[in-house]
């Protein structure tokens, strides 16, 4: 990124009252964030004058100000055997940062492989932490709007993924934009307002005592060794009518191959495993080591989280945390074997069946399998957010977002991640994807997953 200057800092003031509370803890403790960019046009207003803090800027802080206060609160995260929770009290309040950059803005938002330090400087570090009696404090959330002179401008989110899931937070991305869609009237919300009773979460299957216990701890000590962020980060694509050929070929093959056997063949289920063959095959290419023929039996994992709202009778608009982790298991030399899709997509649909049918079933058993398979160094591949989140479906009054990315995408050693979403064109259906490579398996990957398609679109 070329210059970039701060324009303006502030602390969002209190505007609604709420008495000092305590919310439900989070099941995953780790920083996450999102960058949403939009191209200027006829009805976006300017963001930056000739002042040093345009009018409009103002409204968009007023704006800000009035939907955010429930991200004020303060993480707490005591030592074990206490619970963690969100704390807010009085006075709390939001870093919200404007800064100006020089750099590409049509580079930033393109799909093509760019460096992968580019993307989080649009999204501001939250305030430091600090500790009392043992007690890590630290905010929940910072935003900082970065304006690209005359071409487009971002909102990027830092946030704390104790206080909120993907659905949470699309959900307050869209609250907030349908706010200033309609000039700060909450009415616009209508029935689409956030549930915030934690008193309603029900923990079936006690996941909390096994947090109490040291396994989230167990769980960062097990990842951060390995730990890495790659050089590049690129966007890849499947249209709405791969997705239905790569669901009519999984149908056929599961006819032929598995008989009778009753399969998931969502949207989800299909891209998923499309990606997970392509990773593999990365890992199996040049670059990486062969599998010998005393691998031939050896798991890859595909890790991914179900949302548990509907299990638990909850609204769709319950703000907070309400995830679980699911691992779906497959031979590695069956993934990467002629039916490669069909198996992965197998072990994806069966898990996510198991999920629907006993959603808390072995859940313990799967979080320290997880952990395991961290501390052994196992073929891991990992999918993060979902197509279901909408997010390209904010709308602040200036049309869709040219561009929403996870500005971190980091690899956990033999662990590859990618993050999946509804495709940014108006298409319906269609998916896209976002990972990070070094730069000598940029190529490979390329190759394998366009060919690929071709190979998928040919036999059709």
């Amino acid at each position: 990124m070329q210059a970039m200057y701060l324009l303006r800092q502030a602390q969002c003031p209190q505007l609604l009252s709420l008495s000092p509370a305590l919310i439900e803890f989070s099941f995953v403790f780790r920083p996450l964030g999102c960058v949403a960019c939009f191209s200027m046009n006829s009805n976006t207003p300017p963001l930056i004058s000739c002042k040093p803090f345009s009018p409009t800027s103002k409204h968009l802080y007023r704006l800000l100000c009035n939907i955010s206060f429930h991200l004020r609160p303060i993480s707490c995260t005591p030592p074990p055997p206490q619970v963690p929770y969100i704390s807010y009290t009085q006075g709390d309040s939001v870093s919200f940062v404007v800064k100006v950059s020089t750099a590409d803005f049509n580079h930033l938002v393109g799909d093509h492989a760019r460096d992968n330090q580019e993307l989080p400087a649009l999204v501001p570090k939250r305030p430091s932490s600090n500790e009392t009696n043992g007690c890590k404090q630290e905010p929940v959330m910072a935003i900082q709007v970065t304006v690209f002179p005359n071409v487009g401008f971002s909102i990027g989110v830092g946030f704390s993924h104790v206080v909120t899931d993907g659905r949470s937070f699309g959900h307050f991305m869209k609250s907030w934009a349908s706010i200033h869609r309609c000039e700060g009237d909450l009415a616009c919300l209508d029935n689409y307002l956030p549930c915030f009773n934690g008193d309603l979460i029900n923990d079936p299957v006690e996941l909390a005592s096994l947090f109490t216990k040291g396994a989230e701890r167990a769980f960062q000590s097990a990842i951060s060794p390995s730990i890495l962020f790659n050089n590049f980060r690129v966007t890849y694509k499947i249209k709405d009518s791969q997705v239905e050929l790569l669901k009519d070929r999984v149908k056929t093959k599961c006819t032929q191959v598995n008989g009778s056997e009753p399969i998931r063949i969502s949207t989800f289920a299909v891209t998923c495993a499309y990606m997970w063959v392509c990773l593999l095959k990365l890992q199996q290419s040049g670059t990486h080591q062969h599998l010998s023929s005393t691998d031939s039996d050896a798991l890859s994992y595909f890790h991914f989280a179900a949302e548990c709202r509907d299990h638990l009778n909850l609204r769709q608009t319950y703000f907070g945390n309400c995830i679980i982790l699911r691992l779906a298991s497959a031979k590695k030399s069956e993934v990467l074997g002629e039916n490669g899709i069909l198996v992965a997509a197998t072990a994806i649909g069966r898990e996510i069946m198991e999920f629907q049918k006993q959603p808390f079933k072995d859940a313990q058993e799967s979080w320290l399998k997880i952990i395991e398979i961290f501390k052994m160094g196992e073929d891991l591949v990992r999918v993060g957010s979902s197509p279901k989140f909408g997010l390209y479906k904010t709308d602040f009054g200036w049309g869709r977002p040219r561009n929403i990315e996870n500005p971190i995408l980091p690899s956990f050693g033999t662990c590859s991640m990618f993050v999946i979403a509804e495709n940014s064109e108006e298409e319906e259906g269609g998916v896209e994807f976002a990972l990070a490579f070094a730069s000598h398996d940029l190529d490979i990957f390329n190759t394998i997953f366009h060919q690929g398609l071709l190979k998928l679109e040919s036999s059709k």
